[in-house]
């Protein structure tokens, strides 16, 4: 077996580098290289690509599309280790002209990599193909994300083709690589790992009629996940690998089951809890992704405005009071109150936060998860907190007349209080509490502050593009958000998603916050003692200023963060 080399730095490079820095980047796992390479040279990723190409005299590959034929020359496990793609370079064909003959032994194959080639990755092509390489470097994430769409997650752990190639790193190993087992636990490892690299929330593992599906929810919405073509094989073992990860039962199949499982990836630690339920064709399982080490976001981070940001800082200065965020499942509501617990966060405020799960870590303040399996519901844990002598209190949910309560006490007898509540609008909180059973006057003194959210994805900065817009549209979508039409007169465009290799060709990374601010005054404290409707309680607000979710987006739109078609969609799906 031929044992694996590291590429060696361009000597222009290479001058530049410490002996540290040069072993750093050499060490480093091929998609990582660049990215090691250009923090040592103190250079974006783009830039340190662009000199490694020239003092490699290779050249930047953009645009990339697989060749379908050159896919099936090499076997999975090889351009997973080595990070390679066979690609189609020069023009492509003209529409209606005959299908391509397929290459011959003399025709190059055009290979893209995340980084330099060695002789160890040329030996290896030449035992599967005849034809000749062209090397071209391309963006790491790129190629990394080309291999999933073409191979599948985890390809390389359950190749069952070819033999003949065993990874670099199992050479001593190679009846452990051919092991089913093991081949099923690097899989799962596999997706899991993609799923935190490609900041997803949830996975969820579907059997279907003939396949096992398998979707990550990434910036809120649900993305099929490419899998090899024999995965359907290898089902049932993944579902029990998933089980005993999760310490379950894996010979009950009847009954859902809750579990939780530790996964590192890398530096990254995760909290992922688990839950099984019984389908048609085998156990569908759903797993949670929580990094409670994540950087945690301030108020900036997540969208505020500095208006939005000054109506809410000047109500956690108060001693006692209700801030409630409101909803729906998956709208940054947590993170929402974690950010307002670390602008108040001191030594002289004694800060206890009942959790559902805990889902970041702040330091100097006292968080317990409840655990319901045990009779500790946020309403006991409520109850308990309210002994420890708090100055702050954080309770995850409302969920409950008797948790709702004891919360609104707790703000009348001096404490501040955050919480969340699932309604679809500010002004809803407002009736959903008497709804519960609450006493209007009780909710009129305890409540100061309810901010509604959502989050909308954010555009790409690497290539979103000015585009003209079309006027009619544009006032249709202005009613639709409640906001002046008149604006459309002097919006001749407006920032659109182009798609690059940096956002994986979706044109959106990551996401943004909406917000609406909700504060009671004395003509809105009369409205809720006489028990109006969230509607009448909404137009005394707009009539003071509020500005509701749909303004507020369009504000981000106008800001060139999001597009009008993605605050559409998030506002008129949750209020329906």
């Amino acid at each position: 077996m031929i044992a694996t080399v590291s590429a060696p730095l361009p000597p222009a490079l290479a001058a530049r580098l410490t002996d540290e820095q040069r072993q750093a980047v050499l060490e480093a796992a091929r998609d990582k290289r660049v990215g090691v390479l250009a923090a040592a040279l103190q250079l974006t990723e783009p830039e340190a690509l662009a000199e490694l190409a020239a003092g490699a005299g290779l050249d930047v590959a953009a645009n990339l599309e697989p060749d379908l034929e050159g896919r099936g020359l090499l076997p999975a496990r090889l351009v997973h280790d080595y990070q390679i793609i066979p690609i189609r370079f020069g023009p492509p064909p003209a529409a209606g002209s005959a299908a391509p003959m397929p290459a011959g032994a003399d025709q190059p194959l055009h290979l893209a990599t995340a980084w330099l080639p060695d002789d160890v990755m040329a030996d290896w092509l030449r035992t599967f193909t005849p034809r000749p390489p062209v090397w071209h470097l391309a963006v790491p994430e790129r190629v990394h994300q080309l291999l999933i769409e073409n191979y599948g997650v985890g390809s390389g752990s359950l190749e069952d083709g070819d033999e003949s190639y065993v990874a670099p790193e199992s050479v001593g190993a190679h009846e452990e690589v051919v092991d089913e087992d093991a081949a099923v636990v690097r899989f799962v490892t596999d997706v899991i790992s993609q799923a935190v690299e490609d900041q997803a929330t949830d996975i969820h593992w579907e059997p279907q009629e003939g396949q096992l599906r398998i979707r990550y929810r990434v910036d809120g919405l649900l993305v099929p996940v490419p899998v090899p073509e024999n995965l359907l094989r290898f089902q049932d073992a993944i579902i029990s690998r998933l089980k005993i990860m999760a310490r379950l039962n894996i010979s009950e199949k009847r009954l859902p089951q809750d579990g939780r499982i530790n996964f590192r990836a890398g530096s990254t630690t995760l909290d992922i809890r688990v839950s099984t339920i019984p389908t048609i064709y085998a156990e569908s399982i759903s797993l949670r992704l929580l990094n409670q080490k994540k950087e945690a976001y301030t108020m900036d981070r997540l969208g505020m405005s500095a208006d939005e940001q000054a109506q809410i800082t000047q109500i956690l200065d108060y001693p006692h009071g209700i801030i409630l965020v409101t909803g729906p499942t998956g709208s940054g509501k947590s993170t929402s109150l974690n950010a307002f617990l670390r602008k108040i966060n001191s030594t002289d405020l004694r800060i206890i936060t009942i959790e559902d799960p805990i889902e970041y870590e702040v330091p100097g303040v006292n968080q317990m998860q409840v655990r319901p399996e045990i009779g500790l519901s946020f309403a006991d844990a409520l109850r308990h907190v309210l002994r420890q002598d708090p100055d702050v209190i954080m309770v995850g949910e409302i969920r409950d007349r008797d948790t709702a309560e004891i919360a609104i006490r707790a703000s009348l007898t001096g404490h501040l209080v955050f919480s969340t509540l699932h309604t679809n609008d500010a002004p809803g909180a407002i009736t959903r509490l008497v709804d519960m059973g609450i006493e209007p006057f009780l909710v009129a003194s305890a409540i100061e502050l309810v901010i509604a959210q959502r989050l909308v994805r954010r555009l790409c900065p690497q290539c979103s593009r000015p585009a003209p817009v079309t006027k009619v549209k544009l006032i249709e979508s202005l009613a639709i958000l409640g906001c002046d039409t008149a604006e459309a007169d002097h919006i001749p465009e407006l920032k659109a998603p182009v798609g690059c290799d940096r956002c994986r060709g979706t044109g959106y990374r990551g996401r943004i916050g909406i917000f609406e601010i909700f504060r009671l005054n004395d003509e809105m404290h009369e409205l809720v003692l006489k028990r109006e409707s969230t509607r009448t309680l909404a137009d005394a607000a707009r009539r003071h200023g509020m500005r509701t979710l749909g303004q507020s987006g369009w504000e981000k739109v106008k800001a060139g963060f999001t597009t009008l078609d993605e605050v559409l969609r998030v506002i008129t799906v949750t209020e329906k």
